[in-house]
């Protein structure tokens, strides 16, 4: 997301000053330190634990990164650049789940998340709005849905799905190990997610939530058909126990209405678009 980000901010004219790796978000003076480096006008902030199911083995982890992060950023923030807009990327994981009749889903549909990341993303989200309502801090939160795109890591399941075809292709493998593929999930392309963040920060209101979502679901089954018609059509899918997860949420689609309505974002990158562009990233 962070590449896929600064490419579109320069793109766009924006001066881009990436913080380094090895900036702790949960060190306050180190943040203090590259906001007064950068004077930002903008920040974005991405930096996060983001794995669903490694969260259910480091929840207290999974907090302290982004909650007590979330929370010394935008003190930093408010210390060194008190003007400066902040992006805070939440997660469309926080609502839980939802039941069919409830899609999709609004930034006023209930909140109740359903694993130790979702939690963590809904108490940064809290502290965000602190933040506003006690210094008056400009901090809009963006809920993105599912994405995907090039170059996005095999611990997200298109590219572990594809990352796993074009292995067991190569080793002459018939089948791969799979997780619940049952569950439908809103993929907005990463390309049209990073265009999302720049448009809210010149349009998004302060304290306010925005869905960034495709308002489409498809089910993992299918993507993972249209990936081995790609790849591999002869491969066949199993089950592992070992990649299930205590709680799924079965199903999610988001609206992006009030995004489009702020701003004038609507998807631009087609799902085929996106598992093509995914499958080329790997093979080269």
């Amino acid at each position: 997301m962070g590449r896929h980000l600064a490419t579109h901010l320069v793109a766009m004219g924006d001066e881009v000053t990436i913080a380094d790796r090895d900036v702790d978000v949960t060190e306050r003076g180190a943040l203090v330190k590259v906001m007064t480096d950068a004077a930002p006008d903008v920040v974005y902030h991405l930096a996060a634990m983001t794995s669903v199911a490694e969260s259910w083995a480091r929840p207290a982890e999974y907090t302290r990164v982004n909650v007590l992060g979330t929370a010394h950023l935008l003190d930093a923030a408010h210390e060194v650049v008190p003007a400066a807009k902040v992006i805070l990327v939440s997660s469309a994981e926080v609502y839980g789940i939802v039941r069919e009749e409830d899609l999709p889903l609004t930034e006023t549909s209930p909140t109740v998340p359903a694993n130790p990341y979702s939690t963590s993303k809904l108490e940064a989200e809290l502290v965000a709005r602190d933040a506003v309502r006690s210094r008056h801090q400009t901090v809009v939160i963006a809920r993105p849905f599912n994405h995907i795109g090039p170059g996005q890591s095999a611990a997200f399941v298109v590219p572990a799905l594809v990352q796993r075809m074009l292995e067991a292709t190569a080793h002459g493998r018939h089948f791969i190990m799979v997780g619940d593929l049952s569950t439908r999930r809103d993929f907005s392309d990463v390309r049209d997610v990073v265009r999302a963040y720049r448009l809210l920060s010149e349009w998004g209101r302060a304290g306010d939530v925005y869905n960034v979502a495709s308002g489409h679901d498809i089910a993992l089954v299918d993507v993972a058909d249209e990936l081995r018609r790609r790849i591999n059509p002869g491969l066949e899918l199993l089950v592992d126990p070992e990649l299930l997860r205590p709680v799924e949420v079965p199903v999610s689609r988001g609206s992006f209405e009030k995004l489009h309505e702020t701003t004038g974002w609507e998807p631009a990158v087609t799902l085929t678009q996106s598992l093509d562009d995914v499958i080329a990233a790997q093979r080269d």
